[in-house]
């Protein structure tokens, strides 16, 4: 996607990791800083300054409303401050507010009733999710969904690999063993042996034909995880694994064993791209998954997934089955990262796993690498992943607010100013230091 970024002289490559990071963390900060922005405007608290960015401020205007919005010149982040806040984190300008008459105390996030104060902080990791699923609605809307119907879709061609199937082909046999799901083929692929020919029964046209075809598991890439060995090798999405090192592979499970038992070192790896065959390098490292029970492991990978040699069957959805489908996706990410963070609790999952800017940067370089539907995958993921974050119970964070809140509600009295003053640096404290340690994570990942 920001492929001719690369041929710039001297700084091609970094260009091609800190464009697509900059437009990722952009969009998915503005709308995180205008959900917080429109709630606050629709509850009656006024927005002094709405900032992309944080330091010197490089441009800025203000609207009618009388907020001034900027742009800074670190792009990591954004902030909203409201009238009455000492800074872009809401901490409280006690002076200013003891200064103020009620009824423009009552302007401020802090002067402001409880629910409003409330709805005004959750709305920033609430316009994350939001965006999020609009975005997998959208992409399910443009991709389709897939059948579980044994039905040719997309085809896989290879020079060199007979294949008579044709789309729209209802696959009723694979080699004598009978086929009526996609979870047949999956059946059929954990216990047939890879052979030089398949021969597929299929219907096609209202007749029943015998056809040959390639070996339905074929080393072929589903798709490249971000941050791994096979994206840094330049290991795209449709690519055939013909070779990695001196072994010839035949089929995704024969890759899978030779990868387990690869050393941790640079070994040459044959792709096979279209009528193209390139020769890559790549080094193959110890990476979390995890297991069936829910625990995580470490073993040798490269970061790919696989797919059988003929795709699904796709079918096209509507606004509402695509919203459902985007609500899923969201569901998901949810669930995987309150794991993840279950079992980095619990000593299962090593910190160095944690990710910081610059993986998220270089992450944002593979994506767009991959082709647009990845990228705007990532955008969604990164959406729902900030919107987390800031969920978490921790002070300066949205999060922590609400627990504020909450004490507020429940005592029906708020905390003390001076003590929270203290709680809110404790908590840029913490977050600063996890973010020096994700960092440091990220350099020696790379």
């Amino acid at each position: 996607m920001f492929d001719f970024l690369t041929y710039i002289p001297f700084i091609g490559d970094t260009l091609a990791v800190i464009v697509p990071f900059f437009i990722v963390l952009s969009i998915v900060i503005f709308i995180h800083e205008y959900g917080h922005y429109i709630m606050g405007r629709w509850c009656g608290i006024h927005a002094e300054a709405f900032s992309m960015g944080f330091g010197p401020i490089l441009a800025s205007w203000h609207d009618k409303r009388g907020t001034r919005w900027q742009v800074s010149a670190l792009p990591l982040g954004g902030f909203v401050k409201f009238l009455g806040d000492a800074n872009g984190a809401s901490a409280a300008d006690l002076d200013a507010l003891e200064k103020m008459p009620p009824e423009l105390r009552s302007k401020t996030l802090h002067g402001a009733k409880l629910y409003k104060r409330a709805l005004t902080v959750f709305a920033g990791p609430l316009a994350n999710f939001v965006l999020s699923i609009v975005i997998f609605a959208g992409l399910t809307m443009s991709t389709g969904v897939a059948t579980n119907d044994p039905i040719v879709g997309e085809m896989h061609q290879f020079p060199g690999i007979q294949n008579d199937l044709r789309v729209g082909d209802y696959v009723h046999k694979i080699n004598d063993v009978t086929i009526t799901s996609r979870e047949d083929i999956s059946d059929f692929l954990s216990e047939a042996e890879p052979t030089l020919t398949t021969i597929y029964q299929v219907e096609r046209d209202g007749a029943m034909l015998e056809v040959e075809g390639p070996y339905p598991w074929l080393p072929i890439v589903a798709g490249v995880n971000p941050v791994t060995p096979a994206a840094k090798a330049g290991i795209k999405s449709g690519d055939l694994i013909v070779r990695v090192g001196d072994t010839d592979i035949v089929s995704f499970p024969q890759l899978q064993v030779v990868i387990l038992n690869a050393s941790q070192s640079e070994v040459p790896i044959v792709v096979q791209r279209g009528d193209e065959r390139l020769d890559l390098k790549i080094t193959p490292r110890e990476m979390p998954y995890e297991k069936e029970d829910g625990s995580f492991g470490t073993r040798t990978m490269i970061g790919i997934g696989g797919t059988v040699a003929f795709g699904p069957y796709i079918q096209s959805v509507g606004p509402i089955d695509a919203l459902y489908y985007g609500a899923l996706n969201i569901a998901g990410i949810v669930d995987g990262w309150l794991r993840t963070i279950y079992h980095l609790i619990a000593g299962n999952l090593a910190f160095k796993n944690l990710q910081g800017p610059v993986g998220i940067a270089v992450a944002s370089g593979d994506s767009a690498s991959q082709g647009p539907i990845e990228f705007i995958f990532l955008v969604g993921f990164i959406s729902t992943a900030i919107g987390l974050m800031n969920l978490l119970p921790i002070p300066v964070l949205d999060g922590g607010h609400l627990v504020l809140y909450a004490y507020e509600a429940i005592f029906r009295r708020e905390p003390n100013a001076r003590i929270l003053q203290g709680i809110m640096m404790a908590g840029m404290s913490i977050l600063l230091l996890l973010m020096v340690f994700a960092t440091y994570n990220d350099i020696m990942r790379l």
